[in-house]
């Protein structure tokens, strides 16, 4: 083994959400530890200004975009990686929607079915195929990004926080039967974090306020402190760990 348990120079990774926020962070940290990154997001635009910062900075990335909402995208992403790079050894996936903020009651049937075609069909083909690659080529690592809120509901938040449920309950189904195929599965639960996706929320203050109190450490994430949990996940620093749901929250579930 390495003595540096975080090198992944000569691993291929794959991103999800990676044009901003979290899912930018995991693709930069990864790619500063040897890493290529195939930096993935609806817009082909956002992911290539993400993989040439990247590139400027010395590390190696590639843009291809890919709405996991869409079954033909998401096939059209894995016979790329195929095609041009043979294996994958590290899928994180990141990207996921929330379109619904209100009373559970009145979700209509468009924000359901777009949450849940993202959040848990999305997620779960993602990880099925690239399980059928890793399984060829000796192994690998997934991390799904889940939430607190699938662990407990956000006010507001229903459908969002039921597929997050299932995307915790989605990585120990895989863990458990990719184990004997050297796949390890593991999920990260960010709590309230600093980005775009989650403004909704850090930029009322009332909310916020309120957040805060349920939080031990007293503030909101940066991404950054995102990324490092996934490296850890992805490296061999975690090779005997697989069916994990780490937390990264700030001791928001202690409470």
């Amino acid at each position: 083994m390495s003595t540096n348990l975080f090198d992944l120079n000569g691993k291929i990774a794959l991103i999800t959400g990676a044009s901003r926020g979290i899912g930018e962070s995991i693709a930069r940290t990864l790619a500063a530890q040897g890493a290529h990154v195939i930096v993935s997001s609806r817009k082909l635009d956002g992911c290539e200004a993400v993989a040439s910062s990247i590139r400027s900075a010395g590390g190696s990335a590639e843009a291809f975009a890919c709405h996991i909402g869409e079954m033909g995208q998401i096939d059209a992403v894995w016979e790329h990686i195929a095609q041009k790079h043979g294996k994958l050894d590290i899928l994180v996936n990141n990207a996921a929607t929330n379109p619904y903020f209100g009373p559970v009651e009145d979700t209509d049937m468009a924000a359901f079915n777009k949450t849940v075609d993202v959040n848990i069909r999305g997620y779960f083909f993602m990880c099925a195929k690239g399980a059928q690659l890793m399984k060829k080529h000796g192994g690998g690592a997934i991390v799904n990004v889940a939430s607190v809120n699938g662990v407990n509901p956000g006010h507001f938040q229903g459908i969002y926080s039921i597929t997050k449920a299932a995307v915790i309950s989605m990585t120990k189904s895989f863990a458990m039967e990719l184990g004997p195929m050297n796949i390890r599965v593991n999920a990260l639960l960010p709590g309230l974090t600093d980005t775009k996706f989650a403004s909704a929320l850090t930029s009322n203050e009332a909310i916020k306020k309120q957040a805060m109190a349920h939080i031990p450490m007293k503030r909101v994430a940066s991404p950054d402190e995102m990324a490092g949990t996934v490296l850890y996940l992805v490296s061999a620093a975690s090779s005997y760990t697989t069916g994990a749901c780490v937390n990264a929250d700030g001791g928001y579930l202690t409470i």
